[in-house]
Parts: C-alpha cells; sequence; structure tokens
C-alpha cells in the first residue's frame, strides 16, 4: 500500500450572526480538511486548526514528499515532513498543516488493521467522555450579559454539567457577564472562564482575583501564548487554575510551560499540535510533570473524532474514579458543515459523546456535503 494522492477540501459558511472572541472576529466558519487516498482504494482523513486557506497550502507544500510512501510509517513520515519546513518555523501553520497529515495517514493504519485508533494507542480507558459546552461569543446586535445568560441557561437544559465562556473584552464588563451566567447556571454547574489572551498581566490577575467567588474551573489563556512567564506570574498572583496550549504548537512550544508549572491544564488540540504522532508526546511530558491534560476541540466532526480517539486512549494520571473524565470540549456557535460532513453525527446525549468505535477515525465522510459547502473561489 503506497500513497497515489493528497486532497484538501475548504469547507466554507457565511454566518447569518457574526460573533467574536477576544482575538478573532467570525463572520463565516472555514476548515480544512485533509483526504489521503492509497493505490489500493483506501482513504484516511485529517483536519488542520487554523486559517483554512493557509492550511491547505502548506499540505500542497508537504504533499509531493509524500507520494509513493508507505502509509503505515507515521513516524518517520511526520519527521520527514517536519524537516522539511523546521527552518521556515517549529510551531504555526508548519504544525497545523501537518497534523492534518498526520491525522489521515493514523486514519490510514486503523483501517489497514480493522481497528480505530485508540487501540493502536496502545487500548481504551473509556467509551464515552462527558462534554463541556463552548459557546457565549460577543455577537453583534445583542446585549451582552443577557445573551451569554440565556444562551447558558440553554446549555443546562440540554444536559451538559459545564459550560466555558468567553471573556476579554474589558474587566468590568467580563465581571459583569460571569455573574450572571453563574446565576442562570446555578452552583453546582462547572464554569470555565477563557479570555483568549485577551488581557495584559494586570487585568488578568485582576479578573481572576474578582471571579474567583463564582467558582470557576480555569481561566483560560489569560495573556498572549507569546509570554509564558506572564503565564507564571498570573498563575501565582490570582487563585482560579490557569489553562492554555491550543497555540503551543508541537512538543518543543509546550516544553517550557511544563518544565516551568506555567500553567495548571495544558490544552493542546490534536488538529494544531501535530496530529496524533506528537500529541502522544505532549501527554507523556504533562504527566511527567503532574500537569492535567483537558484537550482543545475547534472544528468539524472529523476534529471530534480524532480528539475522541486520543482521549480513549489516554491514560488516567493520576488514576480517577470517574471514567468520563477528561472532559471533551464541544463546541455550539454556528457551523452546519460541522456535523454535516460526517454520514452519523458525533451528538451529545445529556452532556455525554460516545467514542467511535469504528476502524481508524471511526466515521465515513459524505462527499455530498463536501461539495455543498465547498468554498467558492471568487
Amino acid at each position: 500500500m503506497k500513497i497515489a494522492a493528497v486532497h484538501t477540501h475548504i469547507l466554507d459558511h457565511v454566518l447569518d450572526t457574526t460573533f467574536e472572541s477576544a482575538s478573532m472576529h467570525f463572520a463565516r466558519r472555514q476548515h480544512c480538511l485533509v483526504e489521503i487516498v492509497c493505490d489500493d482504494g483506501t482513504t484516511g482523513w485529517g483536519e488542520c486548526l487554523g486559517p483554512a486557506q493557509p492550511n491547505a497550502a502548506v499540505v500542497k507544500a508537504y504533499s509531493a514528499a509524500l507520494i509513493g510512501q508507505d502509509p503505515l510509517q507515521t513516524e518517520k513520515l511526520w519527521l520527514e515532513l517536519y524537516n522539511r519546513l523546521r527552518d521556515q518555523g517549529q510551531r504555526g501553520l508548519t504544525v497545523t498543516a501537518l497534523s492534518g497529515i498526520d491525522i489521515a495517514l493514523w486514519d490510514i493504519k486503523g483501517k489497514r488493521f480493522g481497528v480505530p485508533i485508540s487501540t493502536l494507542l496502545g487500548g481504551r480507558f473509556r467509551d464515552s467522555v462527558r462534554a463541556y459546552a463552548t459557546g457565549s461569543f460577543r455577537r453583534a446586535g445583542v446585549d451582552r450579559v443577557e445573551d451569554n445568560a440565556r444562551e447558558v441557561a440553554g446549555y443546562r437544559h440540554e444536559g451538559f454539567h459545564a459550560v466555558k465562556i468567553k471573556i476579554g473584552f474589558g474587566v468590568e464588563e467580563d465581571l459583569r457577564v460571569i455573574e450572571a451566567v453563574r446565576e442562570s447556571i446555578g452552583p453546582d454547574m462547572r464554569l470555565m472562564i477563557d479570555a483568549n489572551h485577551g488581557y495584559d498581566y494586570l487585568e488578568a490577575v485582576e479578573v481572576g482575583r474578582r471571579a474567583a467567588k463564582f467558582g470557576i474551573d480555569w481561566f483560560e489563556e489569560p495573556v498572549l501564548p507569546e509570554h509564558v512567564s506572564a503565564y507564571r506570574a498570573v498563575r501565582a498572583d490570582q487563585p482560579i487554575p490557569v489553562a492554555g496550549g491550543e497555540t503551543w504548537h508541537g512538543r518543543y512550544a509546550m516544553h517550557e510551560p511544563l518544565a516551568t508549572r506555567a500553567v495548571d491544564i495544558i490544552q493542546p488540540d490534536i488538529c494544531g499540535v501535530g496530529g496524533f504522532t506528537e500529541i502522544r508526546r505532549v501527554a507523556d511530558m504533562a504527566a511527567l510533570h503532574g500537569v492535567r491534560l483537558v484537550p482543545h476541540v475547534w472544528g468539524t466532526a472529523v476534529c471530534l473524532a480524532a480528539s475522541l480517539q486520543f482521549m480513549a486512549a489516554l491514560l488516567p494520571n493520576p488514576p480517577r474514579r470517574d471514567p468520563l473524565e477528561p472532559i471533551l470540549e464541544f463546541d455550539r456557535t454556528e457551523n452546519p458543515f460541522r456535523q454535516a460532513v460526517v454520514t452519523t453525527p458525533i451528538e451529545h446525549y445529556r452532556g455525554v459523546v460516545a467514542i467511535p468505535d469504528g476502524p481508524g477515525l471511526g466515521i465515513e465522510i459524505d462527499r455530498e456535503a463536501l461539495a455543498r459547502f465547498a468554498l467558492v473561489e471568487a
């Protein structure tokens, strides 16, 4: 079996209502899927975190080196591709594009041996996980406090045990939102806050100290990801556990935050950190340093399936009584192709998501949906 072709699929949808985090404005949803086809007809699928068109361009730059190669040699191919562009960047697009390729190769490997990727990673510790709802972005044309409080009440009604909201727009406004959300969901539902690196050190510390009384599970990306020392300072100077890592691509970018305990919770995204090949190393590093790992997840059902396969095989560290840990990030923002790209959607039931048990990623792609949501070039 040899690799015969590498394709990218850029999916696109113009949003009915725009929304924003502290660092990004969303007027449309775009994601890049990677398809690798072998000469025997076996096809693997992956996804790249981040801007779809630049990711597709980097995948194309990598693809010539893949043609004719054995797709089962995932470790060898990962290093060969990484070395090709390491002088131009050891993180960012070079790694997010590589992530999509690596996930597709592992999908092929699982299909070749007829087992889920989680089995290839060493075995399944769990067959389902609890999910937390990610939403509560700032939407255009509405009162943010009322809108976020109403939104999270809906997540509680759906059965989610936890919710993560977006902050980073201003200390006083954010604190009003946090208070309203806590009142809306009640005292027993877990609540996380995500600033998307919208604060400086002083603002982050003030928010952490004043928001702690609302029972916050973690404070995500309080400051710029480049400022690892500021992460350490925020962690030391306010009481809420600090989380981050979705933009620290690859093991080398993860090393300093883990070794210096800059975060309490590390959040690699399998579609950005380097795929299955690299996220295993990050998980081992986190375990060695005693840092909890909760994956970041943002994308289509391909990303969801990959994240779930990884989470199925993630070693309990330390052993937990709750078999549904760790918890899965479950995006609830507008994205009509998120589940449409697969023939069987990966949905939750009362806040719990079953991990696919079919070969590879355990999903089948709906090609009609790929055509329907394909980006139309201007």
